[in-house]
């Protein structure tokens, strides 16, 4: 489907930044000059600069929170961004995160005494995306709390064990892709039942965190501000009792989420066999031209199993639009998409839901392989 490289399957950076809003740095022409600065640093892969410009900006008066976040967080976002728009390639995108992880620690040294109760952070089971469980957990450190960063896709049998060893008065879960979704049910399932409560973010829980009321998380901040005000302003409520999931979502019981997810592989599989049947142009494809489209089947199929977990077209719309945006920027046709959703469908014949969803995907890519629309919706 895909003629350019991408990254792997599993760490595609436009997905967690280009879906955020992109916003201008926060604050004064101080934060937006040393916005800049940071940017020309990141440019350059120069870790060092970007270290000693975020000290600068300490030392200029710079609160450490509006650092971290109005600063090193607004660039962080612009990297996405360049990335969607094919301004900045995969290798280019991965030095900026390394140049940005590496001035985080800049802020250490400003981190006050812990005097307020234990939190833990942690990315949800098979969540690449860690800076945003970081820069929450930097942003509680800054505001008081002791700390737990478990850093990224933490098994949720791991994330039980380390609170039943340490404690906690809240877990924060991050998932930044919608395919998450049915491992962070299954945390926050877990960790209530040990009696702590849960506070889920990221843009797999949607802009509004209407997921996360759907998988009963305790809590749902949009940014490390909100979710760092909210811990402050009070405990969270005790969490309810375990349930099962098909209690939460009863669409669950006509199995549909359960077999395409079990049998993923074999649809990625036959979709692909018959792509290369109905698009002759496959033939001449490279080996790395396959890979990425065989990939590129497999988020298909990924997010179309994880809109039928939560019962939701628009996880699986806002994805092929977003990628038919992407491709479309990148100069790859979007019309070669709907022949896999044709594919597909022929699989799904007993499977309603999955059915209407792909039909719904069909239609939302319409405009894109009519004609490239003025804009598009992120997942």
């Amino acid at each position: 489907m895909t003629t350019v490289p991408a990254p792997d399957r599993e760490h595609r950076p436009g997905r967690l930044l280009v879906r955020a809003r992109p916003a201008s740095p926060r604050g004064d022409d101080r934060v937006r000059d040393h916005a800049d600065g940071l940017w020309t640093a990141i440019r350059a892969a120069d870790a060092s600069s970007a270290a000693d410009l975020v000290a600068g900006a300490l030392r200029a008066g710079l609160a450490p929170e509006t650092v971290l976040l109005d600063v090193i967080g607004a660039v962080q976002r612009k990297v996405g961004v360049e990335w969607a728009a094919n301004r900045m390639s995969v290798a280019e995108e991965h030095a900026a995160t390394a140049v940005n992880e590496h001035a985080l620690t800049a802020l250490v040294a400003r981190r006050p005494a812990p005097t307020r109760g234990r939190v833990t952070v942690a990315c949800v089971d098979k969540e690449w995306h860690a800076l945003p469980a970081r820069f929450l957990a930097e942003v509680l450190r800054l505001r008081g709390w002791r700390v737990d960063h478990l850093g990224a896709r933490v098994p949720t049998a791991h994330l039980i064990s380390r609170l039943h060893r340490a404690g906690a008065t809240a877990v924060c879960l991050s998932a930044s892709l919608s395919t998450r979704l049915p491992a962070a049910h299954a945390a926050v399932t877990a960790v209530q039942a040990t009696g702590v409560p849960v506070m889920v973010g990221g843009l797999a829980f949607g802009v509004d965190g209407r997921y996360a009321r759907l998988l009963g998380a305790d809590a749902w901040a949009s940014d490390a501000r909100g979710a760092a005000d909210r811990l402050a302003a009070g405990p969270l409520p005790a969490p309810r009792p375990p349930r099962q999931a098909v209690d939460d979502l009863p669409h669950l019981a006509d199995q549909e989420y359960t077999l395409v997810a079990r049998c993923a592989r074999g649809l990625v599989r036959r979709t692909f066999q018959g792509l290369e049947r109905r698009l002759p142009p496959m033939r001449d494809y490279t080996a790395e031209q396959l890979e990425r489209t065989a990939e590129d089947l497999a988020q298909i199929v990924d997010f179309l199993a994880a809109a039928l977990y939560v019962d939701d077209a628009d996880v699986f719309t806002g994805f092929l639009t977003w990628t038919a945006e992407v491709l479309t920027t990148r100069g790859v046709p979007a019309h070669v998409v709907p022949p896999a959703l044709d594919l597909l469908e022929e699989q799904l014949r007993d499977f309603p839901r999955a059915r209407g969803l792909v039909a719904a995907g069909r239609e939302a890519l319409g405009p894109f392989v009519r004609g490239r629309p003025a804009s598009a919706p992120a997942p």
